[in-house]
């Protein structure tokens, strides 16, 4: 027979489960898989994302016209949030050039529809970068919960087991009880790098949309103006406060 101090553990602790604790230690695991995989996804797609933004700001802060710019995405395509919304920008002031206000959509002046439609990427960016947020939220949230619950029944079987076996020593409460708090530590273990992950990305995705929204205030000025040479503080000389330069060079 086994040590009674030794039959003790994370392996004893599922052989006495029952369905309920298995099911709930089940679904830990499931959001665990789920939180892991939304931060290698969405940590690569950042890595990704920020590389690919800073190589198009500083083509486009050097690019001599907007008709250079618009050479570039079209021969490599756009790959990122500003080079797609300076795609979607430039388009939309070309087509309502040659067509006008065919259609309700387009209705107003130049301006007003290039600003919709700057607008419009920039709810469809931020949109797309909460995407698998709300999983991280949720599983951050829950997971110590679960656990909890796992602990709670965990610790009414053995207390109930102790009970029916009238062995109410020190010795035997400690050891059932000790192993159902496992499933506390196991919902925190899920839940930290849930809540960690989460506030990381939320912070990257404010930093990113102010970077946009300036960006686009620029870009915007640009088209409005029928600009195609590049403004003297847009050339690589510009003083190093300023805002334009900075979007080249902020976290």
């Amino acid at each position: 027979m086994n040590d009674p101090q030794t039959a003790v553990g994370f392996a004893h602790f599922l052989a006495q489960s029952d369905a309920v604790g298995k099911g709930l230690l089940l679904i830990l695991v499931g959001m665990s898989v789920l939180s892991w995989a939304l931060i290698a996804i969405k940590g690569i797609a950042h890595v990704i994302r920020k590389k690919r933004s800073e190589q198009f700001l500083k083509f486009f802060w050097d690019a001599r016209s907007l008709e250079e710019v618009g050479n570039e995405i079209t021969t490599h395509g756009s790959h990122d949030p500003f080079s797609h919304l300076t795609a979607h920008a430039m388009h939309a002031q070309s087509h309502h050039a040659k067509y006008g206000a065919a259609k309700l959509s387009e209705a107003g002046s130049a301006q007003d529809f290039v600003t919709r439609t700057i607008k419009k990427v920039l709810d469809e960016e931020t949109t797309r970068l909460e995407n698998g947020l709300t999983a991280l939220a949720t599983v951050g949230a829950t997971a110590p919960f679960v656990g909890l619950f796992g602990t709670v029944w965990g610790v009414y079987h053995a207390l109930l087991a102790i009970g029916m076996s009238g062995a109410g020593t020190l010795d035997k409460v400690a050891g059932p009880v000790g192993e159902a708090l496992i499933m506390t530590g196991i919902g925190l273990a899920v839940a930290i790098p849930a809540v960690v992950a989460y506030n990381a990305f939320t912070r990257s995705n404010r930093v990113l949309n102010a970077r946009l929204d300036a960006f686009a205030f620029e870009l915007l000025t640009f088209l409005s103006m029928g600009q195609t040479m590049k403004p003297a503080a847009a050339e690589p000389v510009a003083e190093p406060g300023s805002n334009v330069r900075g979007l080249r060079t902020a976290g």
